[in-house]
């Protein structure tokens, strides 16, 4: 359950045995949203792979569930409401001075993820990875990625590998390749 006034979207991609791999969904699904927020006036920041942070409170998430050829994207964007999570501070567009409705804001978004997708299947994922980059947390950030199996590497951004993997610097000085993690701002 979810108070009225948020963005609560799902769009379904089909991925064809030509498109690049299924996971740089994840980041285009990231930079579409992110333009989407900037058109209505808010400046955000990517946290890999695709949640969006205003001062560091989160803002939105992006879930992506695959199954066969197909690729549900759903996408939450706290429009007038900000969820109270333990932990975790998030803020809302409305907190930030947009009063968009979910109505525009899913409209701007479904122009710009067909975007985003066209040019993902046309040049690839290079694009995609720069738009991402030049929109995330700058390099040096302290991360801590919480690995499916329950394990925790603590590190600093240096960069995504060609794939759309997180790369961090960690204490060593070795870099950790991170394929699938719940990531935090240390």
């Amino acid at each position: 359950m979810s108070p009225k006034g948020n963005l609560y979207a799902t769009t379904l991609v089909r991925h064809r045995a030509v498109d690049p791999p299924a996971a740089g969904l994840a980041l285009v699904a990231a930079v579409a949203l992110h333009e989407t927020i900037a058109v209505h006036g808010v400046t955000a920041t990517i946290k890999w792979p695709n949640d969006l942070l205003v001062g560091g409170a989160k803002l939105s998430g992006i879930l992506l569930e695959r199954e066969g050829e197909a690729v549900a994207v759903g996408f939450g964007v706290n429009c007038a409401h900000a969820p109270d999570l333990p932990g975790r501070a998030t803020t809302s567009l409305a907190a930030q001075g947009c009063l968009v409705t979910p109505a525009t804001l899913v409209e701007t978004l479904a122009e710009l993820f067909a975007r985003w997708l066209a040019r993902w299947r046309m040049e690839r994922l290079a694009p995609v990875r720069q738009a991402w980059l030049a929109s995330a947390h700058p390099s040096g950030t302290a991360l801590s990625a919480l690995l499916p199996d329950g394990t925790v590497v603590d590190g600093l951004f240096v960069g995504l590998d060609g794939g759309g993997a997180l790369n961090l610097r960690l204490a060593d000085g070795t870099t950790r390749v991170i394929h699938a993690a719940d990531v935090s701002l240390l």
